[in-house]
């Protein structure tokens, strides 16, 4: 089966001393380099997907800071595709579901962040799209959300959304399971 990685979102921002820290960044980016690496060395697919804000509320990922650029740990090679977006759904308007298609991608192993926006809107549109589809519970990160006057901590966030995509949309594994998996 023809798989590729998608990496969403994986920019500076989302790390410390960027706008939009999230929790267990560093921790993600790290399983989602080994991920990259295995990637690179079966000569497999990889998609990069880099959000740019366009809104004038935004405040992080905006063009032309270092905070929208790629996290060192994951930057692209220069023969690696890369994707801007300006939506949640990696998908939205961009030209993701065509180069997918074109290089007969049955399977995409999704990682990245945040687990509740990105991820979530990615994973469900590419199984909408009719692709096997493994996110890796490890190589995403969330953060605190809140409603209706109560704080959910981000690690129950990223559980509860790993938990609702794994009910109908994907496989999550850990890293070390997909890699193994991958090998098989």
């Amino acid at each position: 089966m023809n798989t590729a990685l998608l990496l969403i979102d994986l920019q500076n921002d989302y790390f410390p001393g960027g706008s939009n820290p999230l929790e267990g960044s560093l921790d993600a980016v790290r399983q989602a380099r080994r991920l990259l690496e295995h990637f690179r060395l079966h000569a497999l697919p990889v998609v990069h997907i880099q959000h740019i804000s366009l809104s004038p509320e935004a405040t992080f990922f905006l063009p032309g800071t270092g905070g929208m650029l790629i996290h060192p740990e994951v930057q692209p090679l220069p023969d690696e595709t890369v994707f801007q977006k300006h939506f949640a759904n990696s998908f939205r308007d961009t030209p993701l579901l065509g180069h997918l298609q074109q290089l007969h991608v049955e399977r995409l192993v999704i990682c990245g962040m945040m687990t509740h926006m990105c991820v979530d809107a990615t994973t469900r549109a590419a199984s909408d799209f009719d692709f096997e589809c493994w996110v890796a519970q490890d190589a995403c990160a969330a953060k605190a959300l809140s409603f209706a006057g109560q704080t959910v901590p981000a690690g129950q966030v990223h559980i509860a959304f790993l938990a609702a995509l794994q009910a109908a949309y994907a496989t999550v594994l850990p890293v070390a399971d997909i890699l193994q998996q991958l090998t098989e």
